[in-house]
């Protein structure tokens, strides 16, 4: 099962993406968005493929 987390302020949003099985859990992917609406807005995300981060700016 997956599960998508999110925690959303006025200016940010923030996430993380779970693949729960038999009570562990692994992450797969999280990032965040700050200064939504702004100047110098930053998306930042991170992903896992198997073993690997692939982080994104």
């Amino acid at each position: 099962m997956k599960i998508l987390v999110l925690n959303s302020g006025s200016s940010s949003i923030k996430y993380k993406l779970f693949d729960i099985y038999n009570s562990s859990y692994n992450v797969l992917a999280e990032g965040m968005v700050d200064r939504l609406g702004q100047d110098g807005s930053v998306l930042k995300y991170d992903r896992r493929v198997e073993d690997n981060i692939i982080s994104e700016s």
